[in-house]
């Protein structure tokens, strides 16, 4: 039976579109109005902008860290070792008398570097090569599927932590190693959703009236991918960032004295320092459950804002 790529090619195309009855040129135009309308329009609601504003707000911070008045995140005061929140500390000190909120506020860097640049790395690679697979089919498709699978039945957190042992452990390498371990499963996410508009209406209308396959891609199936491979990006922001502060707890994350949230947890939670100071793994613990899920609540409803309704295309 020929698929529509055949139809396509021999001009059937034009068939398959016509009214098969009375009445359904009706439907079809209001399904075409509703569908050019745009997607459905959902109220973001109250806790979608407040969790703009938390994103917001680590981001403005981290990028101005060196204008904010703050003190150096590696100075030493000893007159003030575990000091608690004061005029002078809004935070509290650790155990080497260091500012907590300066500490807090230049480690998110490492956190959002990590986050966003290696889920970025994954989305160019992974999401690219997915859209190609997912539309060309055959052959290729069939490589790419086959590699992504044997890459995914290897444990990525225990490859992440053994190639970040081996090649050492900087801000740009953790990035790159976690950007790679992505790629495979954001093609799948990517892939999947391309695969199903590949062979839609619109698709084999464009087919036939002569667009080449990068223009559909492009054009026609990335505007219809784009939402939930994004809100599944935003997913992978948090899981990469969980994984930062994992590889922090075996000293595996960017070096000392550098502050990341995940290495100040992991100093909050040795040597005594919670029962001396519980603040050193208190803020970093906070500031990093309110960033993770901020980032989710900003994918889900970004999701359901854009996404189309299937039923009236």
């Amino acid at each position: 039976m020929p698929d529509d790529r055949d139809l396509a090619a021999t001009g059937a195309a034009t068939d398959l579109l016509a009214d098969a009855a009375p009445g359904d040129a009706a439907i079809s135009e209001e399904a075409v109005a509703l569908a050019a309308s745009g997607p459905s329009r959902r109220p973001l609601g109250v806790v979608f902008w407040l969790a703009i504003a938390w994103v917001g707000v680590v981001i403005l911070a981290a990028v101005f860290a060196n204008v904010l008045p703050l003190a150096r995140p590696d100075f030493q005061h000893y007159g003030a070792i575990n000091a608690g929140p004061s005029l002078h500390h809004l935070l509290g000190t650790d155990d080497l008398g260091r500012d907590l909120l300066s500490r807090l506020v230049f480690g998110a860097r490492v956190s959002l570097v990590v986050g966003f640049g290696s889920i970025t790395i994954g989305m160019i690679f992974g999401g690219s090569a997915g859209l190609v697979s997912g539309y060309l089919g055959g052959l290729w498709d069939a490589t790419m599927n086959a590699t992504a699978f044997v890459i995914l039945a290897f444990p990525q957190i225990l490859a992440v932590i053994a190639i970040t042992a081996f090649w050492g452990a900087s801000l740009w390498k953790i990035t790159l190693i976690i950007g790679v371990a992505s790629i495979p499963l954001l093609f799948r996410v990517v892939r999947a959703s391309t695969l199903a508009f590949a062979n839609r209406e619109f698709v084999v209308a464009a087919r036939a009236l002569g667009a080449s396959p990068l223009r559909i891609i492009f054009r026609e199936i990335l505007p219809n991918v784009l939402p939930a491979a994004m809100s599944f990006a935003m997913i992978g922001v948090a899981v990469a960032i969980i994984l930062e502060g994992s590889l922090a707890f075996l000293g595996l994350s960017v070096p000392l004295p550098t502050p990341s949230w995940g290495n100040m947890i992991a100093e909050g939670s040795t040597n005594g320092n919670l029962q001396q100071n519980v603040y050193i793994m208190l803020w970093p613990t906070i500031s990093m459950f309110l960033l993770l899920l901020s980032i989710n609540l900003i994918g889900d409803r970004l999701r359901q804002r854009f996404d189309i309704r299937e039923s009236m295309v």
